[in-house]
């Protein structure tokens, strides 16, 4: 008797996917799909590095709870939707029961730490916490276990965003529906 999903968030830390995999698992499922920090940055008018080096970190989670809020506030109820989270938002605790009280299923994705930043290299200077290669292993290492408490985890090492998006689906029980491609 349980009621099939309408509110996804993917989490998962820098690189892992989650715009790539958010864009195919809405194109999959004929959902609308939200990426939170293109939304922060069309609000912003300005980008997450830019916004980071002239506010701070401390001040960017504060606009991007605020942003989260307006979003769920402002979700269709006919329709589902899939939400592209940052890398930090769900470390934060107040966004975490955001998520909750919309009854979000969550989903994080994730890869060796070492793929992940060979893939953020690709984006040199977009990622303001990809400084150095310590940092962001110690950076991974401190986050993974709030990632973990979403309650599907998906590898996206090896896979194309396609082929995890069909993964997801499958494990929230929407994938033996007939879903477009």
């Amino acid at each position: 008797m349980s009621t099939e999903p309408r509110l996804v968030f993917l989490t998962g830390f820098m690189a892992a996917g989650k715009t790539s995999v958010a864009q195919a698992l809405a194109r999959l499922l004929r959902w609308q799909w939200i990426d939170l920090d293109e939304r922060i940055e069309s609000d912003q008018q300005c980008s997450i590095s830019e916004f980071f080096r002239n506010f701070g970190e401390s001040r960017f989670r504060e606009v991007e709870c605020l942003v989260l809020q307006a979003v769920l506030k402002g979700l269709p109820a006919d329709s589902g939707t899939v939400i592209a989270l940052g890398g930090g938002t769900f470390m934060e605790s107040g966004n975490a029961d955001l998520l909750r009280s919309a009854r979000a299923c969550g989903v994080f994705l994730d890869a060796p730490v070492e793929e992940l930043w060979h893939r953020s290299q690709k984006y040199s200077g977009a990622r303001p916490l990809a400084a150095s290669q310590n940092h962001f292993r110690q950076l991974y290492e401190a986050r993974r276990r709030r990632y973990m408490e979403a309650g599907i985890h998906i590898s996206t090492s090896g896979k194309s965003a396609t082929e995890a998006a069909v993964e997801i689906a499958a494990a929230l029980g929407l994938g033996g529906k007939d879903i477009g491609q």
